[in-house]
């Protein structure tokens, strides 16, 4: 063995990482101590294709594909895949994998590191649950709020509103004098029960259940661009008449989410809405020209409105992505399938 590979074994060996190295082919022709620890199997068992024995079966075609296209491209690429341990227990693992090359430039191969993150995984699905949870209380909470509004608030205030009315009638026999103010009393009356209604709407979408995903998005647009002064632009293209109500409430929230974000951070001159169908999903898209911002800082700002959006998209099996940067506006799109996962 050449000096500069003994050299690379004893280092490789002694890293807290599972290292190996492959040829031109893409066949794998080394592997440290701490890999052969990890599977409990021979280096021999390992080399050319038989590391993949130890792939979990519904990783395989993935990490085939993979390394392909790496192959092909050679351009580092990184993977996660499930890989058994030497006692069984399949562990999660993530791979990143570098071309490797001469001083003179010529390729010779891929070099590639591994590390277990399963304690990872758990950690980010018992967050993913737990805010999952949050999202569900928060949405009973809604529902329990805007029945009260309605119910009792909203109640009183409608009879309030007839008793000033009543009041300001001229009573028999009397001097027929009416009170001044009675009118403009029960103006504002009528404006707080305007309020009352528009937030039980808000924590509680009468319109969404009524008259349907599409309708509800138009009149959101509208309502909001009447209050906040703020241009909105909204088209809904081929969305069935009755989609999944999870589905629908999660994109609506999201909608909401988003023309919050943008009325209270972005300074924009207007928002562009597009809600859109294909025969296995929907598709919102929100954008707005305003002043942006950097998405990785977001995350970890302190607020819960992407967060939410995200763990919506999350339970009913959809995605959200994030596209801005300082000083060039932001686009939120969210990707729900028609049918959430069971």
């Amino acid at each position: 063995m050449h000096p500069k590979e003994k050299c690379f074994g004893a280092f490789a060996d002694n890293v807290p990482a599972m290292i190996w190295l492959s040829g031109l082919d893409g066949q794998r022709t080394y592997f440290n101590k701490r890999w052969l620890d990890f599977t409990g199997r021979p280096l021999q068992s390992q080399l050319q294709g038989g590391w993949m024995d130890a792939v979990h079966p519904d990783d395989v075609t993935r990490c085939l594909d993979s390394c392909s296209k790496s192959l092909d491209s050679r351009q580092e690429f990184r993977i996660e895949y499930r890989l058994r341990r030497y006692d069984g227990e399949y562990r999660w693992m993530r791979e990143t994998c570098f071309p490797c090359r001469e001083p003179d430039g010529s390729w010779t191969g891929f070099s590639g590191v591994c590390f277990d993150i399963t304690e990872s995984k758990d950690a980010i699905g018992a967050l993913s649950r737990t805010t999952g949870r949050l999202v569900e209380a928060m949405d009973q909470e809604r529902i329990r709020i805007a029945k009260e509004l309605h119910d009792d608030i909203g109640s009183s205030l409608s009879i309030l509103g007839i008793e000033l009315m009543s009041a300001d009638q001229p009573v028999s026999g009397s001097s027929r004098q009416k009170y001044p103010a009675m009118q403009e009393l029960f103006r504002k009356l009528q404006e707080i029960g305007s309020k009352v209604s528009r937030l039980s709407d808000q924590l509680q979408p009468s319109m969404l259940k009524y008259f349907g995903l599409a309708k509800a998005v138009e009149s959101e647009c509208r309502e909001f661009a009447r209050i906040c002064r703020l241009p909105v632009t909204c088209s809904c293209n081929n969305i069935p008449p009755s989609p999944d109500p999870l589905v629908a409430l999660s994109l609506f929230r999201a909608l909401q989410e988003a023309l919050s974000n943008a009325a209270r951070h972005s300074r924009a001159a207007g928002i562009v809405v597009d809600l859109s169908g294909t025969s296995h999903e929907l598709i919102l898209v929100v954008t707005d020209d305003g002043a942006g911002f950097d998405p990785a800082q977001a995350w970890f700002s302190g607020g819960l409105g992407l967060i939410s959006m995200r763990e919506r998209m999350r339970r009913i099996g959809g995605a959200l992505e994030i596209s801005s940067q300082p000083g060039h506006g932001a686009k939120i799109s969210c990707r729900a399938p028609l049918v959430p996962p069971v």
